[in-house]
């Protein structure tokens, strides 16, 4: 947003800030929140706070900086109304769960750690949080944050105490971060009409037990070397002589990886799918779904604990939904998903909504280039979770105004890279 953008949103902003930072108990606290609102929107190619304060008329580094830094507000509620605010006004399809990268130097910053940085595409110093958003075709926001914490800093005492973590905070994988986020905001009131993720969580069997177990509806993206069984093969009992352990069901063949299952029906078993209309004209591809069942020890492991009476457990694997992606230029099949949503939905229906992640690319663009989520400077718990409360709170503004009638106007609040400006 340039200057002009901001003094004509100033009101607006006003009232926003004043519904989302009412869990805030200071007046001033309250202003220092609108003013690092508008710093992030400004134009600017740096969101740090001494490039913020020298943009605004009214910013004044010392404050801001002890307002992110070592202010005591809670962040909490903060998320918490604006997840409330912002599903009420996307109506989401779907919820994504994601992760995102923040490379850093040094190993000072809170939870930094030579590990996958996917702002890189390799091995790096970054810090990973856990995001989840919610989707639809036309709009798209993310309602909490998780920090990812590494092993090596579970029982770092000397860095834990620098950055302020605090004592209950210790490693957790993430997929098990991206349950608790779901449960957190179960507990909001809020709960998901369907949850989409990439391979890195689909892949995990544990987190699609995770959804399962919660009674969510998913459709989440897989490997090709996922192994399954045909959905109508089904586990045999071995022979029992009536002493010792009675054998439990076992399926007498192999399981199969999806590509060698998908590779034996054919190209002609896929039908074209148009799934939504792109910038250069309608999104299409050949799909095929089929019914399966992961196999896998992990997979027969969750389903015997889940039965009624995993003693007598009849060795049945559960059912999903197979898609696959098969595009007429490619040789081979090139995306999978599994979903537990009803065989009944249709296949148009399933596609649209195992490819609606693409929104959150836009919320991830918008978030660190257009309001800086990743230029804070900082390095504690606190801080950083002030920032990126406040940069959600940003996005979550600048939504809210695309969503409003005449939000396609020239007048309308936006995020672009432009030159600094100095007036607000």
């Amino acid at each position: 947003m340039d200057a002009h953008e901001v003094g004509r949103a100033r009101a607006t902003l006003a009232l926003f800030v004043a519904d989302v930072f009412a869990s805030v108990p200071r007046k001033d606290q309250r202003a220092k929140s609108d003013c690092y609102l508008r710093g992030l929107m400004l134009d600017g190619r740096r969101k740090s706070v001494q490039a913020m304060a020298e943009r605004l008329p009214d910013g004044n580094e010392q404050n801001l900086q002890q307002f992110v830094n070592q202010s005591t507000w809670d962040p909490l509620p903060v998320r918490r109304r604006i997840a409330q605010r912002m599903v009420s006004r996307v109506g989401p399809d779907a919820w994504a769960v994601d992760d995102v990268s923040f490379p850093k130097d040094g190993k000072m910053s809170v939870a930094v750690a030579h590990q996958y940085c996917g702002a890189l595409g390799k091995q790096a110093n970054c810090q990973v949080a856990v995001s989840v958003h919610a989707v639809t075709d036309a709009a798209s926001c993310p309602l909490q944050w998780r920090l990812f914490v590494p092993k090596e800093w579970a029982d770092d005492p000397a860095r834990r105490c620098k950055t302020g973590m605090p004592d209950e905070v210790g490693h957790r994988e993430k997929w098990r971060l991206a349950l608790d986020t779901i449960d957190e905001l179960a507990g909001w009131g809020l709960v998901p009409p369907v949850v989409v993720a990439d391979a890195g969580y689909g892949q995990n069997a544990d987190f699609r037990d995770g959804l399962e177990q919660r009674s969510i509806d998913y459709v989440v993206a897989i490997r090709s070397d996922v192994t399954v069984h045909p959905h109508d093969v089904l586990p045999t009992a071995p022979a029992w002589s009536g002493t010792g352990r009675k054998p439990q069901p076992r399926y007498r063949d192999k399981p199969s990886p999806v590509a060698a299952l998908v590779a034996g029906q054919g190209r002609r078993a896929f039908t074209e799918v148009t799934w939504r209309e792109g910038s250069r004209g309608p999104m299409r591809s050949r799909f095929l779904a089929l019914r399966v069942r992961p196999a896998g020890v992990k997979s027969r492991r969750l389903a015997q604990a889940a039965a009624t009476d995993p003693g007598s457990w009849d060795g049945v694997l559960p059912e999903v939904t197979l898609l696959v992606e098969w595009p007429a230029s490619a040789e081979t099949p090139t995306d999978y998903w599994l979903s537990n949503l009803p065989d009944t939905l249709s296949l148009a229906e399933m596609v649209r909504l195992a490819k609606i992640r693409w929104r959150i690319e836009h919320d991830y663009r918008e978030l660190k280039h257009g309001l800086g989520l990743d230029h804070f400077e900082g390095r504690s718990w606190t801080g950083w979770h002030h920032h990126v409360t406040l940069v959600t709170a940003a996005h979550a503004f600048l939504t809210e105004q695309r969503l409003a009638p005449k939000a396609d106007t020239p007048d309308s609040p936006s995020t672009r890279s432009s030159t600094p400006s100095r007036t607000c």
